[in-house]
């Protein structure tokens, strides 16, 4: 079992930073694959960024590709995602995911390929 535990949401003005941290427990991390979702009330959960355990191999989503950047400590068993020229839109609660596998092949994008999940931290972005 695996417990991730998100922290840094917040309330931030249009073109503000926040950094999002996740951090694990319980099984080795460094083998995981991580990823970053978000949600709205209305719309289904959407992959935001992934990294896989080498720390090297990151995705990105277009809509955040060149403003968030998507990093990991081993040695710390966290995860982080900085959040940087933030938008509007980007209102959502930000949920990390973590997986033993290594989703190599795109399947990083889908939130069911990630096998533990924490409970989620709201980031509000005003304009």
């Amino acid at each position: 079992q695996v417990q991730l535990v998100e922290s840094g949401g917040g309330l931030v003005q249009a073109g503000g930073s926040l950094r999002l941290s996740c951090a694990a427990s319980g099984r080795p991390f460094s083998v995981y694959t991580m990823g970053w979702f978000r949600q709205t009330p209305e719309k289904e959960r959407e992959f935001v960024a992934a990294i896989l355990w080498n720390g090297v191999n990151t995705y990105y989503s277009d809509s955040v590709k060149g403003r968030f950047t998507i990093s990991r400590d081993n040695a710390k068993n966290t995860v982080s995602l900085q959040m940087n020229s933030l938008k509007p839109e980007d209102t959502a609660v930000y949920y990390c995911a973590s997986d033993p596998h290594a989703l190599y092949d795109g399947s990083y994008y889908y939130p069911q390929k990630y096998a533990y999940w924490g409970q989620g931290t709201q980031v509000t972005v005003s304009s």
